[in-house]
């Protein structure tokens, strides 16, 4: 483990597929001190060595594997790990996060992160351990599902500890939404970074590690882990997160009108209860399971039998999978929408990018412009359970109608067209994830501005800060209290896009931004109704490295990932034009609490040119300054975007 940096091993694998071959990279402190982890480690390998223009799926492309000095630690949610590419999906900056235990096993196998490059002969998996790394034949387990080929695995390796990251029959066949699993369950499904993997004829990358990290003060992290254990089933945002799992969401966001219904015409369905985490306690769970270090144990393990029998070793879905797969496809049969979970978990797809692409099929089948031939004779109509559960099947296989899909609802209604782009919710041809703009105004500017496209991770939703304190009266620091080091104390209203809510968001979108540097959950800090506070952050920070931290530096390391993805983008052709939203979002909702609610045009349009200007971005060709970069401390990203841009 790394001597000069407390809280890393200090290495990074770098893996050639195509030749077969390793090596092994030694980054400097000041590396860390600058990168920290995660997503910033991940766009700094990207930007400074893969040539702009590449193709997504060629073997030029490189998938980076990054955790931080967090992963593994002792403290609740410090179990993820970041994943990042070009996208298949967008062509533009691609990331996706995940938790389990896939991560921890890396740092103690001795690696901080790992740089894949080339493509492999055969079908091939990567066996690391303890700072060792063999190449081996996965050919036996190409086509198989995850549950096979976890088993094989670790059965041919000897070892049931042995944790397993692999793509599904989606990255195999090259799935432009597919995603990365471990466990089974834990999934990175943004972006299409499956889809690279299968590209590169890597099918998984099996870990085993019996190393040790070394902390500066270990204690410190151990206490924390001890303070969170004793007291979050006090907490009333996490006891039902225990109870409910994400789920718990899907009742209070349906009468707030801000469940995305039929390809979000709509804000609200009746019969949502069905889908709920109250049902799905009450009727199909039959555990409950955590990720690394984490008390919480907010996954759902389901499983039922009848019209479709639905596996529990994939798990159970999330409340994005439920408003995606569910509501959004006007579908409220429990069953269908487990089902529909298990064949993403089990295919490798991102369920929120497969529901939405569903439903823009669905609604351009109810507008005429897809017909019984097109389907393969399949009724894909809003509500129909079992459609939508056959479109998984076709879209995964690339059969039929599924081919088309496979590509994104932003491709698919280039191809349909007839107009069927105004059905295509998406940003950058990202598919939205199960919250409604319309209610959430800050959510609308942080879709639009996302570097990976539509994402509801960008900032804390806006609801949150329209109250002072939390109601419950138990816990003091959250909500707009949580703000106060940043200088907000006010509530702003969900449905604004002035000054006041675009500097809230221009301080959230950092401060967000540095859990997929941590990689840490956000379900157990972010500013918004959690335990962990920013002021906790710090102090675990400090306490794995030995660093003397602050605000003002945890929120710049939080920025330096969301400028360097900004200029990966605009080094590869993206304009301002690409910061925008649907049509749709322009137009009144048709339906629930918010019936009649639209954004305004104008108001979001300025609200995105302050962001701009306060970003120091240039408004004609959406680029960071210079200035910006600088102050940053990654001037080097703006010589390399200039330099492109001159050639």
């Amino acid at each position: 483990m790394s001597k000069s940096v407390p809280g890393y091993t200090g290495r990074i694998l770098r893996v050639d597929l195509s030749h077969q071959t390793i090596s092994i990279e030694t980054p400097d402190p000041d590396f860390y001190r600058t990168y920290w982890g995660g997503r910033n480690i991940a766009a700094y390998y990207l930007l400074k060595e893969l040539a702009p223009g590449v193709d997504p799926l060629s073997p030029e492309n490189i998938l980076v594997f990054a955790t931080s000095m967090l992963t593994g630690s002792p403290v609740p949610g410090s179990s993820r790990y970041s994943v990042a590419a070009k996208s298949p999906l967008t062509g533009l900056y691609g990331e996706s996060e995940a938790g389990g235990w896939w991560g921890p096993e890396l740092r103690w196998a001795g690696f901080d992160a790992i740089i894949v490059k080339g493509k492999a002969e055969k079908p091939t998996y990567l066996w690391i351990h303890d700072g060792e790394v063999e190449f081996k034949d996965a050919t036996g387990l190409w086509g198989k599902e995850p549950a096979v080929v976890q088993d094989s695995i670790r059965k041919k390796l000897g070892d049931e500890r042995i944790r397993v990251l692999q793509i599904g029959i989606a990255g195999e066949n090259l799935v432009k939404y597919a995603g990365i699993c471990n466990e089974l369950k834990h999934y990175s499904g943004r972006t299409g970074l499956g889809a690279v993997m299968g590209s590169k004829n890597l099918k998984a990358i099996a870990v085993r590690g019996t190393g040790k990290i070394t902390y500066h003060n270990e204690q410190v992290l151990k206490d924390k882990a001890k303070w969170f254990a004793e007291n979050f089933m006090k907490h009333p945002g996490l006891n039902p997160h225990h109870e409910l799992g994400t789920a718990k969401g899907v009742n209070p966001i349906n009468a707030m009108g801000l469940l995305p219904t039929c390809n979000f015409r709509e804000g609200a369905i009746e019969g949502a209860y069905n889908l709920s985490g109250e049902n799905i306690r009450d009727t199909k769970l039959v555990g409950r399971k955590s990720c690394y270090a984490c008390p919480v144990r907010c996954k759902r393990v389901v499983a039922d039998d009848a019209p479709f029998k639905v596996d529990p070793a994939y798990g159970g879905p999330e409340y994005e999978t439920i408003g995606a797969l569910g509501s959004n496809c006007g579908v409220t049969d429990l069953n269908a929408v487990l089902k529909g979970n298990e064949l993403c978990n089990k295919y490798g797809l991102d369920t929120i990018s497969t529901g939405v692409t569903i439903a823009f099929a669905m609604e351009c089948f109810e507008k005429g412009l897809l017909t019984l031939e097109d389907t393969g004779g399949i009724e894909l109509r809003f509500g129909n359970g079992p459609a939508m559960v056959e479109m998984i099947n076709k879209i995964a296989h690339r059969e039929g109608l599924g081919d088309l899909l496979a590509e994104g609802c932003l491709a698919a209604a280039r191809k349909i067209g007839g107009g069927s782009e105004a059905f295509a919710m998406q940003v950058k041809g990202m598919e939205f994830p199960s919250h409604e703009p319309r209610g959430k105004w800050g959510v609308a500017l942080g879709y639009a501005v996302s570097p990976t496209g539509a994402d509801h991770l960008q900032a804390a939703h806006d609801t949150w800060f329209e109250v002072e304190a939390d109601p419950y009266g138990r816990f003091e620091l959250m909500n707009i209290r949580e703000m106060e080091p940043y200088g907000i104390t006010k509530p702003i209203p969900a449905q604004s896009l002035g000054e006041e809510k675009v500097r809230l968001f221009r301080y959230l979108q950092p401060l967000w931004s540095i859990y997929n540097i941590l990689n840490m959950c956000i379900f157990v800090g972010t500013p918004e109704w959690r335990m962990f506070t920013v002021e906790d952050l710090l102090d675990c920070v400090s306490a794995a490295t030995g660093w003397r931290t602050s605000l003002l530096e945890l929120t710049n390391v939080g920025e330096r990932g969301i400028q360097l993805a900004r200029c990966f983008n605009i080094r590869e052709g993206m304009k301002p034009e690409a910061d925008c939203l649907p049509e749709r979002m322009f137009e009144p909702l048709e339906g629930g609490a918010l019936k009649g609610v639209a954004i305004d045009r104008d108001e979001f349009e300025a609200g995105k040119k302050l962001y701009y200007e306060m970003m120091d971005w240039d408004l004609i060709t959406g680029a960071p300054s210079r200035a910006r970069l600088a102050e940053l401390g990654i001037s080097w990203a703006f010589e390399m975007m200039k330099e492109d841009q001159d050639g």
